[in-house]
């Protein structure tokens, strides 16, 4: 099913404002700031180059995915199991979570109560499915997961994939700019980085244009991991909580699919 949006009815997750704004995702990389052995080596991750740019000394690619260079060089060089690519499904990275069952400490550094609550109730939505990871919030020590405040940011929130050594992605990073928005979007918003933290990549990668309109694109498979997960769908799969855009007033609970992958998993 391709979508039919009005300019600007759907934002990417991570992407650079005016990428919403504009009549194609054609986002060309920023030759200003990414240097052609920087782009081979984003490529060499199997990830895409194109519109990916560097903030603070790491990589934001792919809208909502923010990787140090270590972290590319480690995926590009790992021999992980063979990569498919198929039409829509629920997909995965080489690395997961490990150490089952375990529970996953997430913390919330910031000042906007209805995000605390947001990461709260996207925590409650994944441990009502009874997985053999759990979500704790807590509000001392060191969590597994930080969520931090950053503004003036050319995103809505970000984070990254799990370490080689089964742990999850440490941060994610969400933009105060859109802290008042619409409560289940907040939710569905934090729930999709953590979707990121503990492994999963956009269900719709192969061609973020189901979700985000424009033109195809690819976000590119390689050896970061896009691996099917099985018993998901070959088929566009609309509505899932990891696909790559949404809008303010979408809410996004995991649908059948979703619910299917993430027990396979986990």
């Amino acid at each position: 099913m391709k979508k039919t949006i009005t300019s600007g009815a759907l934002t990417i997750f991570a992407a650079l404002a005016i990428v919403s704004c504009t009549k194609t995702n054609d986002v060309h990389v920023n030759k200003n700031e990414l240097s052609a052995a920087e782009v081979s080596m984003i490529q060499a991750a199997g990830l895409k180059a194109t519109g990916a740019i560097k903030i603070e000394g790491r990589y934001l690619i792919e809208g909502d995915i923010l990787l140090t260079a270590d972290e590319l060089r480690s995926m590009s060089t790992n021999n992980g199991p063979n990569l498919i690519v198929a039409n829509s499904e629920q997909y995965r990275t080489i690395n997961l979570i490990t150490g089952l069952p375990r529970t996953i400490k997430i913390g919330y550094i910031g000042t906007h109560s209805n995000v605390w609550w947001a990461v709260a109730l996207a925590a409650a939505r994944y441990n009502a499915l009874g997985l053999q990871i759990k979500f704790q919030m807590v509000t001392s020590g060191l969590p597994n997961i930080i969520v931090t405040d950053v503004s003036g940011k050319p995103y809505i929130a970000q984070s990254g994939f799990p370490t080689s050594n089964g742990n999850p992605y440490l941060f994610i990073r969400f933009n105060t700019a859109y802290a008042n928005w619409n409560g289940n979007t907040l939710i569905s918003v934090l729930a999709h980085e953590m979707g990121h933290c503990i492994g999963f990549r956009h269900t719709d990668y192969m061609d973020r244009s189901y979700s985000c309109g424009g033109a195809y694109d690819n976000e590119g498979w390689g050896n970061s991991g896009a691996i099917p997960i099985p018993g998901t769908p070959t088929g566009p799969d609309a509505n899932s909580w990891m696909l790559a855009c949404i809008g303010n007033g979408v809410n996004r609970p995991f649908n059948a699919n979703d619910k299917v992958a993430l027990n396979y998993l986990y």
